[in-house]
């Protein structure tokens, strides 16, 4: 075989001892994202979170750091704490952000839940208002939409309020049987106990007081009431405490995971089975403008419509403002809903049940539904399609689960014995009752207004790639489509940190789409110096860490 003539290959230096070592910094691309993360990381204001150390002892990794590599990891779909320390020894960009420094998977576990626990929504607030500064939202609109993330909880252990009620209701019925038939034996024998009635509900103190005061004179009872007293004491008396104690878990909810008590079961979407099964998991709601998150909270019911009051006021208390538009589903709309919005002078593009049903020819042709009947307003009663009137018989109040009170009036057909219309007007047997909540009906009227409007159909038109696009990013893109932690508090950390991430992936998308391409990073680290001038952030100066990073460029 030939020999190969001038064949050469560049020399292999890992192992060489250098003279001068090369730094990381240099090793990272001017506009590579990473120091974007860094630069904005070091403009919050992280007091609050350094209040928590204590001092003494060892030092303690910088917080700042620590932020740092949790919101760059979360930028790269890294969520595993054990990952995330494994990086920082083989990662360059991670090993950059924290200078070396490798704490380990504990440190990073609990600075994430316990440091920046109550602290994660205003970190992610503090960034989106830099966003809101740099131009990229108004935060003047909120397009809403929730989803349901399943929980890390075991989906086979559930306790159901149904369940626990009746059980609950049972053991009390026995328990009581018990006590009636301890009783009538202590009577039999002539042993003077105090004489306390049997009452009709038994709770765990009346009986833990009956049970001590029988164990007084526990050595005078016969065998088989001592059996009976050990029973209540050893068997029934600790069931009756812990239903008591699941329903106090329960709360409002009519479920909870037994491995996650903040889990409440719903019926799930993206389920594998495609069947819809009831599963542990979280109703995760969002506000979203230009695809940016504005807002997101965590909720354990499973419907929208009680969610959305809470929702916007964690909106106004994050930037001191309710925005000028909210553009939502059907999901939020009622009467409740639309007053508040009304009272904080948000202009509501939110649908209602029935909205697009009752633009079809079907519904306006359907004669019997309440809304198209004809209503006499002079004279307060409607005509049914018969032409027989229906009279107001009485005003009610109803209560929804939340406690808003709406006023409902009843009116009542004369007689529908004899119409030959009935089987297709109602199936009652009495005279056909309608109910109508005026109020609501004028605030769906208004809210019908808007939907319809030139204005109106575009902002339902952007809302379908609003929020949802966001949660399709997030599900599909960033494989958040499942909690990896247990228990509302830190759940509520670990979608900040994703929410933060979705974020700042959008602001480099940004960046990199309106800067010009030369000396971009540098004209977009002067702009963020200029803003953190305007805005005075005086602790910068106290804090080594934070000088922001000048490129090369410069």
């Amino acid at each position: 075989m030939k020999a190969r003539q001038n064949l050469h290959f560049k020399e292999l230096t890992s192992s060489q001892v250098v003279l001068f070592p090369t730094h990381l910094d240099e090793k990272i691309s001017a506009n590579h994202p990473v120091r974007l993360v860094s630069q904005i990381v070091d403009q919050l204001d992280i007091e609050d979170i350094i209040a928590t150390y204590k001092g003494g002892g060892t030092s303690s990794f910088h917080p700042r750091m620590m932020i740092k590599v949790l919101f760059y990891s979360y930028f790269n779909n890294i969520y595993s704490c054990r990952n995330i320390a494994q990086l920082l020894e083989e990662n360059i960009h991670l090993m950059w952000l924290s200078g070396n420094s490798t704490p380990d998977f504990r440190t990073i576990n609990d600075f994430r839940g316990k440091r920046l626990k109550e602290k994660i929504q205003r970190l992610f607030a503090d960034i989106v208002r830099l966003m809101a500064d740099l131009g990229y939202v108004s935060l003047n609109k909120q397009f809403i939409d929730g989803t349901k993330i399943e929980a890390a909880s075991n989906k086979y252990t559930f306790v159901w309020k149904g369940s626990v009620e009746k059980n609950k209701a049972k053991l009390e019925e026995k328990i009581k049987s018990i006590v009636t038939d301890i009783e009538e034996s202590i009577k039999t024998d002539k042993i003077e106990l105090k004489n306390q009635p049997v009452e009709n509900k038994i709770d765990r103190a009346l009986l833990k007081e009956k049970i001590e005061q029988l164990n007084k004179q526990r050595e005078m009872l016969c065998k088989p009431v001592q059996k009976k007293l050990t029973q209540l004491q050893e068997e029934h008396l600790p069931r009756l405490e812990r239903y008591d104690q699941e329903l106090k878990t329960l709360g409002e909810r009519n479920s909870y995971s037994k491995t996650d008590p903040d889990a409440t079961f719903m019926r799930m979407k993206e389920d594998h089975m495609m069947n819809g099964q009831l599963k542990p998991a979280y109703n995760v709601q969002i506000s979203t403008e230009n695809q940016i998150i504005t807002n997101f909270s965590l909720h354990q019911r499973p419907g929208d419509t009680a969610t959305l009051i809470s929702h916007l006021n964690q909106f106004h208390a994050h930037y001191g403002k309710h925005s000028q538009q909210v553009i939502a589903d059907a999901g939020y709309g009622s009467e409740q809903n639309y007053e508040y919005l009304q009272k904080n002078g948000t202009e509501a593009f939110v649908k209602y049940n029935y909205f697009h049903k009752e633009q079809k020819k079907g519904f306006k042709k359907d004669l019997f539904h309440p809304e198209n009947l004809f209503y006499n307003k002079e004279k307060d009663f409607y005509v049914c399609p018969m032409g027989q009137q229906m009279r107001k018989v009485k005003e009610s109040t109803r209560k929804s689960d939340l406690g808003h009170q709406s006023q409902i009036s009843h009116y009542k057909a004369v007689n529908c014995n004899d119409c030959p219309l009935r089987g297709q007007c109602h199936k009652g047997r009495e005279d056909r009752i309608i109910e109508i909540n005026y109020r609501l009906k004028e605030l769906k009227s208004q809210a019908r207004e808007r939907l319809t409007s030139e204005e109106g159909i575009a902002l339902r038109k952007q809302r379908a790639i609003e929020p949802e696009s966001v949660f399709g990013q997030l599900k599909s893109n960033s494989k958040y489509n499942r909690f990896r932690m247990y228990g509302k508090d830190k759940i509520e950390i670990d979608l900040g940190l994703a929410a933060i991430a979705h974020n700042l992936k959008k602001m480099v998308k940004k960046k990199a789409e309106k800067a010009p391409k030369n000396g971009s990073f540098y004209l977009f680290n002067l702009y963020l110096l200029i803003l953190m001038i305007k805005n005075d952030i005086s602790y910068l100066l106290k804090d080594q860490s934070c000088l922001i990073y000048k490129t090369s460029s410069n």
